[in-house]
């Protein structure tokens, strides 16, 4: 069993920066592909970027590359999510997932465990 809980989300203007974190418990945090996906007002949830179990690998949805950029520290049980550049359209509740598999996880379908979510606003 993993509990993910997300903090850093708010409130900024757009071309501001946020960075979120993700803080899992549990000792198998190594063991888990970690991502993170959003879901705007009124749509559906869908992927913003993923990292590997050791860190190695990542990959971003095409709306956050060059502005994204996810991290991890398995020494802290932590994933973050440094976001730069902020749109309005970037305004979401975002989640951290995790995923046993060995794959990215770029789909909701292969999430393991969710996070509760933190809202992120970007105002124009």
């Amino acid at each position: 069993q993993v509990h993910l809980v997300e903090s850093g989300g708010g409130l900024v203007q757009g071309g501001g920066s946020l960075r979120l974190s993700c803080a899992a418990s549990g000792r198998t945090f190594g063991s888990y592909a970690m991502g993170w996906f959003r879901q705007p007002p009124g749509k559906e949830r869908e992927f913003v970027s993923t990292i590997s179990r050791s860190g190695a690998s990542t990959l971003y949805a095409d709306s956050a590359k060059g502005r994204f950029t996810i991290s991890r520290d398995n020494a802290k049980n932590t994933v973050y999510l440094q976001m730069n550049s902020l749109k309005p359209e970037d305004t979401a509740v975002y989640y951290c997932a995790a995923s046993s598999s060995s794959a990215l996880l770029t789909t909701p379908a292969r999430v393991d465990y969710w996070g509760q979510g933190t809202q992120v606003t970007v105002s124009s």
